[in-house]
């Protein structure tokens, strides 16, 4: 009994742990603090305890154990439904809205976490009560460390080159750089573009990081973190001033053009690096034949 108490306090605690370490609010401000805190807290304990408990039961052979661990499967799956209508119901009122595709990731990510608590908790649980504590403790301070390696996935400066690029008009067009934007007939909307927008470029360094940069959905979240991180010059009755991505056709570069509250060209060109790379966006179109032959 003492055992079995012993693993599942170890389990519990590694995996609580890992929840924690894993939830942070950033600029993105989600989850919102304290109330999501709360919630994602509550819920990697949940994750924590039937992860715990899981090979210590089957070990007894306590077969409902795997009734609890479906059951728990099922309720994190329901976590990302849920996540995804809030992020939604948000985005509506966002000035720069981040996109049906950002919001997915999210999701997707929020209910990734709560199996990665449970694998952490049954593994440092399962090796205590199988082996040793002190082996389960070392077991989970390494599932730590790995779970901690997954939080950083890859963001546009891994795929890209970022740099400044220049605004200018051709009568009324503006363009950023080569790439044309679009036509804006009121002087004093050009004048203001001229006085506080910013361009940036963005150059893919291969076909594939060309055709992840090419996805409506990646450049929804460029728009939206730059917008984010710098402020934005607009109001809900100024669209001329929401930040627009185009494409050069030929090149497959990308122009942002964005009018910014702080109009810092070196800060907005850090914090485009950042944006993360979404999955739903990221194409490997030189890992088949017909890719690499066309790349060619």
């Amino acid at each position: 009994m003492e055992q079995y108490l012993t693993a599942t306090i170890l389990g519990v605690a590694f995996g609580a742990a890992a929840r924690g370490l894993m939830l942070r609010s950033d600029y993105r401000q989600f989850p919102a603090f304290p109330h999501g805190f709360v919630t994602h807290l509550s819920l990697g304990f949940i994750a924590a305890v039937l992860g715990a408990l899981a090979i210590p039961a089957l070990w007894e052979k306590e077969f409902t154990a795997v009734t609890f661990l479906s059951l728990a499967a099922t309720q994190f799956r329901d976590i990302r439904e849920v996540e995804r209508k809030t992020l939604t119901n948000l985005d509506k009122s966002n000035l720069v809205p981040r996109g049906p595709d950002y919001i997915e990731g999210i999701a997707r990510v929020f209910e990734a976490r709560n199996y990665l608590v449970m694998l952490i908790a049954l593994v440092t649980s399962g090796i205590s009560y199988l082996i040793a504590p002190w082996a389960g403790i070392l077991a989970g301070l390494v599932m730590l460390a790995f779970s901690m390696s997954l939080m950083g996935g890859k963001v546009l400066s891994d795929i890209a080159i970022v740099r400044p690029g220049k605004i200018h008009f051709k009568g009324p067009n503006v363009f950023v750089d080569e790439i044309h934007f679009m036509n804006l007939a009121r002087e004093e909307v050009r004048r203001m573009i001229m006085e506080r927008g910013l361009g940036v470029i963005i150059e893919p360094k291969d076909d594939d990081a060309r055709a992840t940069l090419a996805n409506n959905g990646q450049r929804m979240a460029i728009a939206h973190d730059a917008a984010i991180q710098l402020g934005i010059y607009k109001d809900v009755d100024t669209a001329e001033f929401t930040p627009l991505l185009r494409r050069n056709l030929d090149s497959g570069r990308i122009g942002l053009l964005i009018v910014p509250q702080e109009p810092d060209m070196d800060s907005l060109v850090e914090a485009v690096k950042r944006v993360p790379i979404l999955e739903s966006a990221r194409s490997r179109p030189l890992q088949s034949r017909p890719g690499r032959k066309a790349a060619d």
